[in-house]
């Protein structure tokens, strides 16, 4: 990509990037473009969505060395926006990455990935060398971009993060448990494409193509299933997604497994995580580091 300026607006973007496409990634700016992100929030998550941060709250983290930044078509209309706050944690500067939206008929060009790829630039500039999120870990698209593509390992899970009351209808009725990822900046934001490991599957679908456990046996790798598209799931059997991949990465995780990776699945094969023991040979491979994505 090469620098792009945009003189029309009222401040220089020094540090706008113009991909060979015409979308211009660069921090959000005046308050229009603020109100956009509020749009944006309220296409993604509907307009009843509890945690939409409002445009003050996006400018003035900006301003505290935060990030607001936006992907722009050729003719100016923001295609989506990444925001995330950065301050010390233990002694060092680390950025927190809360939202990552990007409109629906904008999807499928790697808009997201693009816009995480320039957030790190922005706070790499600032002594930034590590980046949290979360993201749903039934959400294989996700999972995916996130572990696969980015390389940044999943660290924690938490259980219904957000509560089951966030007015969002993606989220629904189903807890929001959520996997939180860091992302090592100091190294190269390569594609990580490791090369999957033949695993026990611990909640292999039964006939109805539902998940259950098989009990949960150690092993040098084990593999844990989601649902290959979580939104085609009726709210019944998202819940039943949820409750056995909770118990799964409880028990691994806290028997000091950690994820390694993960498999988007092949013909009939549903999308999988890796995980091995701690120190293990199958884990050494995975970048080490300490951890809000999109919600």
């Amino acid at each position: 990509m090469q620098r792009a300026r945009t003189p029309a607006d009222p401040e220089t973007h020094d540090d706008a990037l113009r991909g060979p496409d015409g979308i211009i990634l660069r921090r959000v700016s005046g308050l229009r473009e603020y109100q956009e992100c509020l749009a944006i929030q309220e296409e993604t998550w509907g307009n009843a969505f509890r945690e939409i941060v409002p445009p003050v709250i996006l400018m003035v983290a900006q301003k505290l060395g935060g990030v607001c930044a936006g992907a722009f078509a050729p003719d100016g209309r923001m295609l989506g926006f990444v925001f995330g706050m950065t301050g010390p944690r233990n002694g060092r500067l680390v950025h927190w990455s809360d939202m990552l939206a990007v409109r629906a008929d904008a999807r499928g060009g790697h808009i997201g990935q693009r816009l995480k790829l320039y957030q790190r630039d922005l706070v790499r500039a600032v002594g930034v060398d590590t980046m949290h999120w979360t993201f749903d870990p039934l959400v294989a698209r996700n999972a995916h971009l996130n572990l696969t593509r980015l390389g940044a390992r999943a660290i924690e899970y938490v259980p219904d993060m957000y509560g089951t009351n966030t007015g969002s209808p993606i989220h629904g009725a189903l807890p929001t448990d959520r996997v939180i990822v860091a992302w090592d900046l100091t190294r190269p934001p390569d594609h990580v494409e490791r090369a999957s490991r033949s695993g026990l599957l611990v909640n292999p679908p039964a006939s109805d193509g539902l998940p259950s456990l098989n009990g949960l046996l150690d092993a040098s790798v084990v593999r844990i299933a989601i649902p290959r598209d979580l939104d085609t799931e009726p709210s019944d059997r998202r819940a039943v997604w949820r409750q056995v991949t909770r118990a799964a990465f409880e028990s691994y995780l806290g028997r000091g497994y950690e994820v390694v990776g993960f498999r988007r699945g092949q013909g009939d094969e549903l999308p999988s995580y890796e995980l091995s023991p701690r120190g293990s040979a199958s884990a050494a491979d995975v970048p080490t580091g300490i951890a809000h994505a999109a919600h």
